[in-house]
């Protein structure tokens, strides 16, 4: 099988890693992930995000381990548009998290529009940080958690703000 995901992974944290293993269970892997102009455009917070070829040098290190450990081939591209490679190639599923389900229907969309068959769309649940909220690079980046979901030192004992 030939699996797809996408992302801006910045920084790489314990809930991308669970999508890079489901990912890897199902099948080679390839990885869009976004352009330095995309990573901009589609932040919904104003951050930072590191250079392309960083946020690559760190997301190769991650994939070769897990390509190793199940025996699979991965390959990393770079993503200029939301809908991306897994609308222009010939994949079978795609890894999505929570939040991305619904641009996983749009890339359904796109392939039909292009005589594609709709990929797999396979949901990975949020990993919860010790203090009830999601693990994500927003929340690492803030200094709330760790990318383990481990509250920093000035977080301790408290709840995460609903």
């Amino acid at each position: 099988m030939k699996v797809a995901l996408g992302g801006t992974f910045d920084p790489i944290h314990d809930g991308h890693r669970r999508l890079f293993e489901r990912a890897f269970e199902r099948g080679d892997v390839t990885v869009g992930l976004t352009s330095d102009s995309l990573a901009q455009e589609t932040r919904h917070e104003e951050r930072y995000v590191r250079p392309f070829a960083e946020r690559r040098a760190d997301l190769d290190g991650e994939l070769a381990t897990l390509a190793e450990e199940y025996d699979r081939e991965y390959e990393i591209r770079e993503l200029t548009e939301p809908t991306g490679i897994a609308a222009e190639e010939d994949f079978d599923v795609l890894v999505v998290s929570p939040e991305t389900e619904n641009g996983g229907q749009r890339v359904n969309e796109r392939r039909r529009e292009r005589d594609l068959d709709p990929l797999d769309i396979e949901v990975v649940d949020h990993l919860t940080a010790a203090d009830g909220g999601i693990v994500s690079s927003t929340r690492i980046v803030n200094g709330e958690i760790d990318e383990h979901g481990n509250l920093t030192p000035e977080r301790e004992g408290r709840p995460h703000p609903e």
